[in-house]
């Protein structure tokens, strides 16, 4: 299967740049994470405080809030993969794919999570699971067809760090609020319509729009936080994978390849990937110019780019034409 292993003149001189090279905690990622996280809690307690309030049944708010939550931390990753039509493979059926992941595991230090591979032509890649002892890391056929051994081994570089620094985990908790507040809504909704006696309720209308309202708010305050830090994150993720393999280039050349090769895929067939798109190597979307790039979960190209360029001359790489540095 091409793309999926290294060179092997290449591998001395990429123990030599590695061995010392872990996946470092970022503290800036880990106090945005934090402040996200504070920030969404104190949203989560005012939105389920302000349900009870107006909903005037405490246990139902709460028994379906834990849930919900209960259910996406646990099965974020089996959610994942059922959506995106990917299944765990074993060493024997793509060995080249295993064993650089072996690798990287091993330099980075870290357990290996299950391997997986969708069969999709999009190509891109995610990293899912609640802690790096049950994660998953998958990739699309379409990437593997398309990407040469040292930009596949950037890559994977870029998933592993994401669960090497926890922000997957992070991403799923705060991504649950947003859900909550839309699910809340529609069960008010219908509630209130198909109930019966809400309509007789001069007050159903009052409590409907109310709930409604807050839900709004609530889910618009948590979209932007949850954007912010996502975009935040692919950078760390960048920044790790480059300096972990050392070679940014490769990667700088890797996304390149992959926007360019998404954005030819037609709308239609990209809209059931891009509700994941913030656990994405890159966006299932084309560019997003002007302020669209609020709304994002991946900062812009240019913006991706430029910081392994500078990574790059840091390093001292050597920069062949067309890629990074």
């Amino acid at each position: 299967m091409p793309g999926c292993t290294l060179e092997s003149k290449r591998v001395p001189d990429f123990e030599v740049i590695v061995m010392q090279s872990r996946f470092q905690a970022d503290r800036r990622l880990t106090v945005r994470m934090g402040v996200t996280l504070f920030l969404l809690g104190l949203l989560y307690v005012a939105f389920v405080a302000a349900l009870i309030v107006l909903l005037k049944s405490w246990v139902l708010v709460v028994v379906i809030a834990a849930g919900l939550l209960g259910a996406q931390y646990w099965f974020s990753d089996r959610i994942a993969l059922y959506a995106m039509r990917g299944r765990v493979v074993e060493q024997e059926e793509y060995p080249q794919l295993h064993g650089v992941v072996d690798r990287l595991c091993a330099i980075a230090d870290m357990p290996k999570p299950a391997v997986a591979v969708s069969d999709m032509d999009m190509p891109n890649a995610f990293a899912t699971g609640r802690n790096p002892d049950h994660a998953v890391l998958c990739v699309t056929t379409g990437l593997l067809r398309r990407l040469e051994p040292d930009e596949l081994e950037g890559v994977l570089a870029h998933e592993l760090s994401h669960v090497a620094h926890k922000d997957v985990a992070v991403i799923t908790v705060a991504s649950f609020l947003g859900v909550l507040a839309g699910l809340i809504v529609r069960f008010v909704f219908y509630s209130q319509v198909f109930g019966g006696h809400g309509r007789k309720d001069q007050n159903a209308a009052v409590v409907l729009m109310t709930v409604m309202a807050v839900s709004a708010a609530v889910y618009a305050l948590s979209f932007f936080l949850i954007r912010a830090l996502s975009r935040y994150r692919e950078l760390a993720a960048d920044r790790a994978a480059a300096m972990l393999t050392g070679r940014p280039s490769a990667l700088a050349s890797a996304l390149t390849k992959l926007t360019g090769d998404i954005a030819k895929i037609p709308t239609r067939d990209l809209r059931t990937a891009q509700a994941f798109n913030a656990f994405y190597f890159t966006p299932a979307s084309g560019k997003t110019p002007g302020i669209q790039r609020l709304f994002s979960t991946h900062p812009s190209l240019e913006e991706r780019l430029d910081q392994l360029g500078r990574i790059s001359r840091e390093l001292g790489e050597s920069s062949p034409s067309g890629k990074a540095g």
